[in-house]
């Protein structure tokens, strides 16, 4: 065989790598169509700009001829950028976080990988409220984990009592992602704190005190008064691992971190761990330009209110057309529910929508079944032209 059994299992999977194969059904239709008669909602591609004062960074930076300039460093990144991303992370959490603290990364998917692969050993458990951003499901499994899913409350919250119920003496970490991806849905400061508190008894009972991980690419774009919480403040083992895809706009950059609750008893040796794992998977070190860059820009101001204005806009287009939908208080995704007549079949759904060539991302992907994503990074244009499409094929169901 050419490949691993359960690589080739997981490729195949109807609903693994639903929004990538999505993306390039969108790329094969617009060829066909053409690119404004297409509605794309299926990827989260934020398409604003980065702000000016990153791109003059970059274009300053990499005219440089200092010597060994593009050389190897610390498998940990440059002090610089460590600095810099402790500073960032302080003003978050509303504590002090020292650059000892900070690891940086390949992005967010490379901050998690190299920390679930520091944290689990085989068997051990992650908890993710459900639902969740579908490569959870990859990350954990990559290093012979288990992800336990358990759903939200009615109003996407994590639902304290029921992650409790699920604990266990094999729960290595609590993995939360807010804003919400695929939701939209900002965690509260309450809400954080009960979930501290949850974990933290626990801890009490077991002997074991999980590991709160926090994901927090979207954590600069919320709406409507809603802020980011701080865990720092809650929990001593939290962790926060970001990049800057998402508010910087550099998603094909890959620079992210990890920052480790410097009240936490096993900072160190978990730092020393992620340092380790991020040089044995084979990343080394987080791209050096890109540090270099973000140690720099990383609080240059950025405008997301397009994004709230394309979310009210596409909201208007969904009401227009009778499809519910749970508000965003955050991030750049519509959740909505399947109509009535599709018996809750989220993948037939989006096979109905694409006849009328519009394209989400079914829900099961993310644990969501009966629902599905609309990513509404894209121009207002489509999002316009894409109200009549969506009245048509909500008309023309059953």
């Amino acid at each position: 065989m050419a490949v691993a059994e359960h690589i080739k299992e997981m490729m195949t999977s109807p609903s693994s790598g639903i929004i990538r194969r999505m993306f390039e059904e969108g790329m094969r239709l617009k060829e066909i169509y053409g690119e404004d008669n297409v509605y794309d909602f299926s990827l989260g591609n934020p398409d604003l700009d980065p702000p000016v004062e990153v791109s003059e960074e970059f274009a300053r930076i990499a005219g440089s001829r200092e010597k060994n300039f593009h050389g190897y460093m610390p498998n940990a990144g440059y002090p610089e950028a460590r600095r810099a991303m402790a500073e960032k992370t302080s003003q978050e959490q509303g504590v002090s976080v020292g650059p000892e603290c900070v690891v940086m990364s390949v992005g967010a998917a490379g901050a998690l990988n190299a920390l679930l692969k520091a944290i689990l050993n085989p068997g051990d458990e992650v908890i993710v409220p459900s639902p969740f951003f579908a490569e959870y499901r990859h990350y954990v499994g990559n290093y012979g984990g288990k992800l336990v899913e358990v759903p939200c409350g009615k109003d996407f919250s994590p639902d304290c009592g029921a992650i409790g119920r699920a604990l266990s003496g094999r729960t290595a970490a609590v993995l939360v992602n807010s804003p919400n991806n695929p939701t939209g849905r900002v965690y509260t400061q309450d809400e954080i704190h009960a979930l501290a508190e949850t974990l933290r008894d626990h801890a009490g009972k077991s002997g074991r005190a999980p590991w709160l991980i926090c994901d927090e690419p979207y954590r600069a774009i919320t709406y409507d008064g809603a802020r980011t919480a701080s865990v720092f403040t809650e929990y001593e083992n939290s962790v926060v691992v970001t990049s800057f895809a998402k508010n910087l706009s550099l998603p094909g950059e890959r620079i992210g971190y990890i920052a480790v609750n410097g009240a936490s008893p096993g900072k160190d040796e978990l730092v020393a761990a992620c340092v380790f794992t991020t040089r044995i998977l084979g990343y080394v070190n987080a791209p050096g330009l890109m540090q270099r860059v973000v140690a720099r820009t990383w609080s240059a101001p950025a405008d997301y209110s397009p994004y709230r204005k394309r979310r009210d806009e596409l909201m208007a287009n969904l009401d227009a057309a009778g499809i519910e939908y749970v508000r965003p208080q955050g991030a750049f995704y519509l959740w909505c529910r399947v109509p009535d007549g599709f018996g809750g079949d989220d993948m037939a759904f989006c096979e109905h929508l694409k006849k009328y060539r519009i394209l989400g991302a079914p829900g099961s992907g993310f644990g969501g079944k009966g629902w599905f994503r609309l990513a509404y990074c894209v121009s207002e244009e489509i999002i316009r032209s894409s109200r009549a499409a969506f009245i048509k094929a909500m008309e023309n169901i059953g």
